[in-house]
């Protein structure tokens, strides 16, 4: 009888995961799972998120919309490539953005060149604040046909590598993202750091209430540009970021004639009280 030994098969390989540490040293996670797999089965329809929407056709994205960013109308727009009543016009008679680029090709006032550059710039910047960090679930809606996009159709990968270096970039620049989203104001120092001509257009957009998604559209840039520029400027002690306003509080007696006298409704004496000081106020 003879006997065989064999070699004890190799484990597998363990399967990729994604490194939770890393994750939170740079504040954010990785893609978007339900992204990946709707472009693996080539689905056409809109997913939307909670800070934008992504319109896609057989798997990649030909769109991306967010209230974070300008819209291809700012961009065409803000620097002279198309004049503003031309491009409310086309929209105007065609329904929609998409089909106002392409009319106004066709018309000869827009470069074709011109529009899918501008396309895939706001696609991108749009896309990065759609695929944001979020709380609440995506949802997608299968669609039967393509709709209008970008005549480069951008693949989900491409989009969401891209995605992840910028958020990256802005990380290394400033770890706080409370740059991106609240009210920002103007730091003065005694010797301010010295400021390109970008960030000198920025700055002189702050006054304590604009965000800067408002700095980007009033300057017809690109939102992530704008971030950029800004996360530098706080880096350098430059710019700050200030609480949102409270709201006001609701008035009590909003609704209220002031003559109410109604026999079957009784009123808190309290609030009788401070109405009547009120009345008198008013009367002086």
């Amino acid at each position: 009888m003879t006997t065989v030994r064999t070699t004890p098969a190799a484990p597998p390989p363990r399967l990729p995961v994604r490194d939770k540490a890393s994750a939170r040293d740079r504040g954010w996670g990785g893609g978007s799972p339900m992204l990946s797999r709707l472009a693996a089965e080539r689905a056409t329809g809109v997913l939307v998120r909670e800070r934008g929407t992504l319109r896609l056709s057989r798997g990649r994205v030909v769109d991306a919309e967010s209230p974070a960013a300008p819209g291809l109308d700012v961009l065409l727009s803000a620097r002279g490539t198309l004049d503003g009543e031309a491009w409310r016009r086309a929209v105007s008679e065609t329904g929609d953005h998409h089909h106002a680029g392409h009319r106004l090709v066709e018309g000869g006032l827009l470069a074709p060149g011109a529009l899918e550059l501008c396309r895939l710039v706001a696609l991108y910047d749009a896309a990065y604040f759609a695929l944001g960090p979020s709380g609440v679930p995506g949802r997608f809606r299968y669609t039967a046909e393509d709709g209008p996009g970008c005549g480069c159709p951008v693949p989900v990968a491409a989009l969401e590598r891209e995605t992840l270096r910028r958020r990256d970039l802005l990380h290394r620049i400033w770890p706080d993202p409370a740059t991106d989203e609240r009210p920002l104001t103007r730091e003065y120092r005694a010797v301010p750091p010295p400021a390109t001509g970008r960030q000198r257009a920025v700055l002189a957009e702050l006054d304590d209430v604009r965000t800067a998604a408002d700095i980007a559209r009033e300057l017809g840039r690109p939102a992530f540009h704008t971030l950029v520029d800004l996360r530098r400027l706080a880096a350098a002690g430059v710019v700050a970021t200030r609480e949102p306003a409270p709201a006001e509080a609701p008035d009590p007696f909003e609704g209220i004639p002031a003559d109410a006298t109604d026999p079957h409704i009784t009123f808190d004496p309290h609030i009788t009280l401070l109405k009547r000081l009120r009345d008198a106020l008013e009367a002086l």
